[in-house]
């Protein structure tokens, strides 16, 4: 068994005098640090650093890294997040020398085969969007919805039209009405129908000379592709707005259905969730976004473009060859949005992703994901019900409030449940449109035998007494935090008793 003590914080570990290092005797005459630094840098203290001896210090964190979950480790079924198993051959190719010793200061001269490989991204990302232009540069989806949001606005500033509403539906992603609250938009809300599928009698009712865009996603958060997607593009054309897809579900569609086809005006991409990159724990993320040609003037500068020139090469004198820029001269631009030309790291390996698949094969990862996620809805739809039907796309919503009412076991104790079985929990409350909501999303890279453990310990679980879930998780450091009093009462400070 774990000691208990590898979980306590490094200051509860700390004893005056240990060290994990010691400094050679200084070989230089010495003078006081008062001398050397302006008094106005120097703090009135050291820091209240802990002291720990070099083992202490490897052993907290190997322990601690033990503890978390992952895709390398675990099922992580995280609805509408896709957590799918990342290739490591992708890794390799974004470690190579030439791709991670390169500075963006550099001349472009010295930088043609990164341009190379971001310009045929761009081409990629373009054609599976079934869109005219891309911006590589915004950092995570978020980042993307809000430059996307700022390229609308800069369209309709030029074009002498003053538009205020974004709409969204009830059952969007929180980043939505975020970005549109970021980029200056009042939002409002468009209902759903049980089904899941959008109200358009409600959408109708929206669509005034004020409405700049309606952003949604497709297939939506229940895990449904919008039947009458092309009736509600139209009809928000009609009245002079755009068609932003909220691209976190493109896993459900790749080589199947292209977002321009339908009537998108401007997409994002979440390129560690529909291609291969690192996901979560607040690192390094891309969002590029996706417009038809009248919007592109205004995308982020640079973008990478390519010309045909005389080759530099002596030996080739007299041929012509492709050579890569970063364009700046784009006057109608809404500037940068990021430093340089984006997460480039994140960006091979979305490249990377793309061609070892192909247009067949990126096809086949939508059909697996939608195959899986079919499976195991089939297998838990007779104790936890499923209330926008029996098919799905990439994910489903289902509902414990069945069980909620009868048991008194809720959606939260059957995550946290999950948990004591090595499974990372499904995404609960979300959306609020459905009641005791579980989203579940299993991917495409995950075996029938994964699956079938999934469901038969989630099966498991719904027969257990009511108690034993209400104190799970048994078997992990910590229980159930107050997660309330964490929010309204963050420690900032530590303790001056550490």
């Amino acid at each position: 068994m774990r000691n208990t003590r590898d979980t306590n914080l490094l200051f509860e570990l700390s004893e005056t005098g240990r060290r994990a290092h010691r400094l050679p005797a200084c070989d230089v005459p010495e003078r006081p640090v008062g001398e050397l630094v302006p008094a106005s840098a120097l703090a009135a203290a050291p820091p209240a650093l802990p002291e720990l001896s070099e083992p202490q210090v490897v052993r907290h964190f190997a322990n601690l890294s033990q503890l978390n979950m992952s895709v390398d480790t675990h099922f992580y079924p995280l609805g509408s997040c896709t957590m799918k198993y990342n290739p490591k051959r992708n890794e390799r190719v974004a470690a190579m020398p030439g791709f991670s010793d390169l500075h963006p200061y550099q001349s472009e001269g010295t930088l043609q085969g990164m341009l190379q490989l971001l310009y045929e991204l761009q081409e990629y990302l373009q054609e599976i969007s079934g869109l005219d232009a891309c911006s590589l540069q915004p950092s995570a989806g978020a980042h993307g919805e809000l430059t996307a949001l700022w390229v609308a606005a800069t369209y309709f500033r030029d074009r002498g039209e003053k538009r205020t509403k974004v709409l969204v539906p009830d059952n969007a992603h929180g980043t939505n009405p975020a970005s549109a609250a970021m980029a200056g938009f009042t939002t409002v809300t468009v209902k759903t129908l049980p089904s899941g599928t959008l109200d358009i009698d409600d959408l109708r009712r929206h669509l005034d000379n004020q409405i700049a865009v309606f952003m949604i996603t497709n297939p939506n958060t229940v895990g449904i592709f919008e039947p009458r997607i092309r009736e509600i593009a139209d009809a928000v054309h009609q009245a002079g707005g755009l068609v932003y897809l909220d691209g976190a579900n493109m896993n459900a569609i790749l080589g199947i259905a292209r977002p321009g086809d339908f009537g998108a005006d401007m997409q994002h991409y979440n390129p560690h969730k529909t291609f291969s990159g690192p996901h979560g724990g607040g690192g390094p993320g891309a969002g590029p976004i996706c417009v038809t040609e009248k919007l592109a003037p205004y995308l982020p500068a640079p973008v990478v473009i390519k010309t045909t020139e005389p080759s530099p090469d002596p030996s080739l004198q007299g041929r012509e060859t492709d050579r890569y820029h970063l364009d700046y001269d784009r006057p109608k631009s809404i500037g940068r949005v990021r430093a340089f030309f984006g997460n480039v790291g994140v960006l091979v390996r979305a490249y990377c992703y793309i061609r070892t698949h192909g247009p067949d094969g990126l096809r086949r990862v939508s059909e697996n994901a939608v195959l899986n996620a079919n499976y195991l809805l089939s297998r838990v739809k007779h104790c936890l019900p499923v209330p926008q039907g029996d098919r799905c796309m990439h994910e489903f919503v289902a509902s414990a409030a069945k069980v909620k009412t009868e048991k008194g076991i809720s959606a939260m104790d059957l995550a946290k449940r999950l948990l004591d079985f090595g499974f990372h929990a499904p995404t609960v409350y979300f959306p609020l449109t459905v009641k005791e909501s579980i989203m579940v999303e299993p991917t495409e890279t995950e075996s029938k035998e994964t699956l079938d453990a999934f469901a038969d310990t989630l099966i498991r679980i719904m027969e257990e007494d009511a108690d034993l879930l209400h104190d799970a998780p048994h078997t992990t450091p910590i229980s159930r935090p107050d997660e309330v009093r964490a929010a309204r009462q963050p420690m900032l400070v530590w303790p001056e008793t550490y």
